[in-house]
């Protein structure tokens, strides 16, 4: 790897595009090097564990809102969306986005947390919709997601977006212009210019991810996704962005990061360099922000000595800057205390998710978050003892560079009202690469097949397994394969009309929706 330092540049000092982030990211996704075998693995992997969170959120209000928001733009040859038959395509953006929503909506896919945070996850639905649409082969798309990986992982660790209130979804957007650019086997100047259009109209702040938090959470994602394949389609026709657009003085870092004297430095991988980035990501095996996944596996495992959880005072739970601030007390969020809140907002209190993971010893990506299990008076009164505070230690372990040492998770010290306490910690997630039970090819096997349950039927399940184990030899057109359809009843009905809906007999309903 080699270290890029990147800073803002005056207009009137010369920067080479050989100099500037837009192209070196450009260079990498557009230089062919093989895809060695683990990383063929992992994203086949990840193509599994993306239909396994999709498949349990079909019928989930804004998953339906985006597929109908699709529908209204078939395409052939097009790409599919999930839980429609595959012989039906769609223009490759909006798949994208009906895709982006069912594979988000649940946040229970892929994570990668450094500098900054992501799902890298996220990059595949645009990839994967752009090739089916272009008739790419299985390596094309490997390669296009090898590529996606590596350059969000790289973005993730060497620019931190989150301080200025900046969502993650400015480094998805360039990362997936990147990855379609090399499934495409494009020009690194067509890659650079997509690149940069792709950060330019990606970047929104992260109230998306603060107090009362809303579906756009999951919507966010797919909206990048879907400018990335916009931004290329417009590069590809000859047309420019905005440049540079990270080191600009009008530029990225300039106005939206740490301004015009901060300096990033942003690893990459030299020419010839294998792209290997997706190997350093990790999954879910619970259904919540991925600081939460050693907590809770903290919490089945401190219930049985705990006992009698009426009989406790308080818990403190000591952990990084960013569980504090984010997902913690030192949030200053009240909805997160709140029974009445959103899913998403829930997903997002490690208080409430550490209560009901101690009540049932587990978590359920629907039970646990269901509104009479936030409201359960015992599980509220428990909710409401629960505390954070940021360890100085923690936050170091969660920033190192060290993946040894990188540590996700906290010490919990649980105070009993007779006055005794009882302490234990985590460092990662049992289904961490480091953990205690490391998720393996089986592992997506079998939470795709859990969460598919009742939703597909089982010859469609073993088609869709037996499509993503053949990835690599998988010819031109047959990237169809990777998707899943479902009976026309599971996938859900729109509640209510949208622009295009709209026709003169159902503007009256329209209408009444819209001023309900």
């Amino acid at each position: 790897m080699k270290h890029h330092k990147v800073r803002t540049y005056k207009s009137a000092e010369h920067l080479d595009r050989a100099d500037q982030l837009a192209w070196k990211i450009a260079s990498v996704a557009s230089d062919p090097v093989r895809i060695e075998e683990p990383v063929v693995d992992m994203i086949g992997n990840r193509i599994i564990d993306n239909a396994a969170v999709a498949a349990a959120s079909i019928a989930r209000h804004p998953v339906v809102s985006a597929r109908a928001q699709a529908e209204a733009h078939p395409r052939h040859p097009g790409a599919t969306i999930f839980g429609l038959p595959s012989d039906q395509t769609y223009s490759p953006e909006w798949a994208a986005w009906a895709n982006g929503v069912a594979v988000r909506e649940l946040d229970f896919h892929d994570t990668f947390l450094a500098a900054d945070y992501s799902h890298p996850g996220d990059n595949i639905p645009p990839v994967l919709a752009v090739g089916q649409h272009c008739g790419a082969s299985g390596e094309d798309l490997l390669r296009g997601l090898a590529a996606a990986y590596e350059i969000q992982v790289d973005l993730v660790k060497g620019i931190c977006l989150h301080e200025h209130k900046i969502d993650h979804i400015a480094h998805l957007g360039p990362s997936a212009a990147a990855g379609i650019g090399a499934l495409l086997g494009l020009s690194t100047e067509t890659i650079y210019q997509a690149v940069q259009q792709a950060l330019h109209v990606t970047t929104t702040t992260r109230q998306s991810r603060k107090g009362e938090i809303s579906s756009w959470k999951a919507y966010a994602p797919a909206f990048a996704g879907k400018m990335a394949i916009e931004a290329v389609d417009r590069v590809m026709r000859g047309e420019g962005a905005p440049s540079p657009a990270w080191e600009g003085e009008d530029g990225f870092i300039a106005w939206m990061l740490s301004g015009p004297k901060a300096e990033y430095t942003v690893p990459l991988p030299q020419k010839g360099e294998l792209k290997r980035a997706i190997l350093d990501t990790y999954t879910k095996e619970h259904s919540a922000e991925y600081q939460s996944q050693a907590l809770i596996d903290l919490a089945r495992r401190m219930g049985p000595k705990i006992g009698n959880l009426a009989g406790i005072e308080s818990i403190v739970i000591h952990t990084s800057h960013h569980t504090h601030y984010v997902i913690g007390t030192g949030a200053n969020d009240p909805q997160k205390m709140d029974p009445k809140a959103s899913r998403e907002t829930l997903d997002h209190s490690i208080m409430y998710i550490f209560a009901v993971a101690l009540e049932d010893g587990g978590w359920h990506h629907e039970k646990s978050y269901a509104r009479e299990r936030a409201a359960r008076p015992s599980t509220v009164e428990l909710w409401h003892k629960i505390s954070t505070v940021e360890d100085p230690e923690w936050t170091r372990r969660y920033h190192s560079h060290d993946p040894k040492e990188k540590a996700f998770g906290g010490r919990v010290i649980v105070k009993l009202k007779g006055g005794s306490t009882i302490s234990d910690e985590l460092a990662v997630a049992d289904a961490h690469p480091l953990g205690a039970r490391p998720f393996k090819r089986p592992d997506y096997v079998r939470k795709f097949r859990t969460l598919a349950e009742g939703v597909i039927a089982p010859a469609e399940q073993d088609r869709f397994i037996a499509a993503v184990e053949r990835l690599p030899s998988l010819r031109a057109g047959e990237l169809s394969e990777l998707t899943f359809s479902v009976d026309a009843s599971r996938v859900g009905v729109p509640a209510s009309y949208g622009i295009f809906d709209w026709k003169p007999a159902t503007q009256t309903a329209a209408r009444r929706t819209a001023g309900s």
